[in-house]
């Protein structure tokens, strides 16, 4: 597990394995004041990053040709941030579904992102063994589809920065459960504030359409890879729901709808 508080020498593995974190400071990475990163703090209510992408940027589209060509050539490690500008850098709040394509990606590395979300597309990338999102301060949880990647490993997190992590605990944003989605949403079919997502396409359980039908909306923390992750599952059922695995000791015990009113462990501050 990685955290602030993370020796010398694997912060220096860590940015050595990622590429050279870019010039320009706070011009490649947003804000965020969804609760204190350092400290122990009142719980209060915290809502998703509302952030839509903007998909006519050049980021955007030069991040769009760094899949492409990846997924060409079959390589194994992928850093596509390095080659991104600070400012490319800073309109990348999520990935693009064309992260499915990335079968042969062993490696992935998303070291200082300006990311608040993950597409579920990532339970697609089969290889992956390794990822890095490490320094990823706006990047609170991650889609349960990222179970799906059977050989992952090893991850390298900022998990201050997670939903109830077990240092700060901070609270999960609240969850709606039973809501219609009508049709099949296309990036911007649903807001993100208020869902998480930007789309909504299938369960993530066992992979049915949710179109049409009342989505199970739930938060469960399982350990992938490295780290003890804040997981968003967008289920077609209570069947669904009931299936998931069990949370680890020390993590809220079973899958829950979040908000304030949650009650998780003490908050293991150091």
């Amino acid at each position: 597990m990685a955290n602030e508080a993370e020796s010398r020498s694997d912060a220096s593995r860590s940015a050595e394995a990622s590429g050279p974190v870019p010039d320009g400071g706070a011009a490649y990475r947003g804000t965020c004041a969804c609760f204190d990163q350092s400290r122990v703090t009142n719980r209060r209510r915290v809502r998703f990053h509302n952030d839509r992408q903007d998909t006519s940027s050049s980021g955007w589209q030069h991040l769009l040709a760094l899949i492409d060509e990846a997924a060409a050539d079959g390589r194994e490690v992928f850093r596509p941030l390095v080659d991104l500008s600070p400012q490319e850098r800073r309109q990348i709040v999520t990935l693009p579904p064309l992260i499915a394509k990335l079968t042969a990606v062993k490696q992935f590395v998303l070291y200082g992102s300006n990311l608040v979300r993950i597409p579920p597309e990532i339970g697609a990338m089969t290889s992956l063994q390794e990822f890095t999102p490490y320094t990823s301060y706006r990047l609170h949880w991650f889609p349960y589809e990222l179970t799906r990647c059977p050989d992952l490993g090893r991850s390298t997190v900022s998990t201050r920065a997670l939903y109830g992590n077990e240092k700060l605990r901070p609270p999960f944003p609240p969850l709606r459960s039973g809501r219609v989605v009508t049709g099949v949403p296309d990036l911007g079919g649903v807001e993100p504030g208020e869902w998480g997502v930007a789309s909504v396409r299938t369960c993530s359980v066992c992979d049915r359409s949710l179109a049409g039908v009342g989505i199970h909306q739930v938060w469960i923390s399982l350990r992938v890879a490295t780290d003890v992750l804040p997981l968003l599952v967008n289920a077609c059922s209570e069947a669904c729901v009931q299936a998931l695995p069990t949370p680890p000791d020390g993590y809220v015990r079973t899958p829950h709808a979040g908000g304030p009113g949650i009650a998780q462990p003490v908050a293991d501050y150091a």
